[in-house]
């Protein structure tokens, strides 16, 4: 998303995004475009039931939004990610114990989130051509900047993701692929 797409958070859109089935909901809406509860309901396994509540969940917090042009019906509802971005910092709860901890359990679920990324990778990497297994890749180094320079690092990189998340390619061959980064202060 476009810096103009990223919104902070506060502590009741943090924990509808992070239930792991809305994170979920989320990553297929983004990925797979708009869909139905019923077409969600087949790609999760869960029951038409639970992904509509979860849906009203998300749609409150702005997350996701109706596509009513796609409906075919009136009874018809279709689902669309809002194109949102979203950013928290502990730092933001500014001192609320019951802020800091939704924020600090999302991060703590993000790193899950990210991490299971990866190893569903390594799982089924052998189901992939050469040139994917070539292709995917990890990288880390150790930099001394301040906490300035963090953020525009932090920055810059979001900014190359994005560039590549607005024009995505197309045709034989395309996969989605799920990129991340973090920048940490950390000791070795």
């Amino acid at each position: 998303m476009s810096p103009a797409n990223r919104r902070s958070a506060d502590a009741s859109v943090i924990a509808a995004i992070h239930h792991p089935l809305r994170r979920r909901l989320i990553d297929l809406l983004g990925v797979d475009g708009p869909a139905t509860a019923s077409r969600l309901a087949e790609s999760t396994g869960e029951l038409v039931g639970n992904i509509s509540h979860h849906l009203k969940v998300l749609a409150a917090a702005g997350v996701i939004e109706e596509a009513p042009e796609l409906a075919k019906n009136r009874r018809e509802r279709w689902w669309r990610s809002a194109k949102a971005s979203y950013s928290w910092s502990i730092a933001d709860a500014g001192g609320d114990p019951a802020g800091e901890l939704v924020a600090a359990t999302a991060e703590e679920a993000n790193l899950g989130h990210h991490a299971a990324k990866v190893r569903q990778w390594f799982d089924r990497r052998t189901g992939y051509d050469e040139a994917w297994v070539r292709a995917a890749f990890a990288t880390e180094s150790w930099v001394t900047l301040t906490p300035e320079r963090l953020a525009e690092l932090g920055a810059r990189i979001s900014e190359l993701i994005q560039e590549y998340h607005e024009s995505p390619d197309s045709g034989p061959g395309v996969q989605s692929a799920f990129v991340f980064a973090h920048g940490v202060p950390a000791r070795p």
